[in-house]
């Protein structure tokens, strides 16, 4: 079972202001902040609670297809997730909807990062 993800992005206060908005309605928020300031720190966990999930830290932007999946829990967060990137400066990879080659109650959207990760909001039902 996965703990973490952390990626490098290319431009810190850019992706803090990007990922900031886009999990808000998904109730993912920043737990955690270590080295640099408070207004732009080397890195960033984000998760629900005190225990960070995914980080994001000042380096090289990412390469090559990366791909984030993270739960939301009703398809109307979903579609929040999908304007609320979008707002923030994403670009669209998928517009919120069901999938079901993957399976009957994959309900998911996807937009790319300012770095180009593609960044998913997946609510299963079952």
């Amino acid at each position: 079972m996965l703990d973490h993800v952390s990626i490098a992005v290319g431009d810190m206060r850019r992706s803090l202001a990007f990922y900031d908005k886009a999990l808000a309605p998904l109730g993912i928020t920043r737990v955690m902040v270590q080295g640099g300031s408070e207004e732009l720190p080397d890195q960033v966990g984000y998760g629900v609670g005190p225990k960070p999930f995914l980080w994001i830290a000042k380096g090289r932007a990412i390469s090559g297809a990366i791909h984030i999946a993270v739960a939301a829990p009703d398809r109307a967060s979903v579609d929040a997730f999908h304007a609320a990137a979008l707002a923030a400066g994403g670009q669209d990879n998928g517009a919120p909807g069901l999938r079901p080659h993957y399976h009957p109650g994959y309900y998911a959207a996807f937009v790319l990062d300012p770095d180009g990760c593609n960044l998913e909001a997946v609510h299963h039902s079952f």
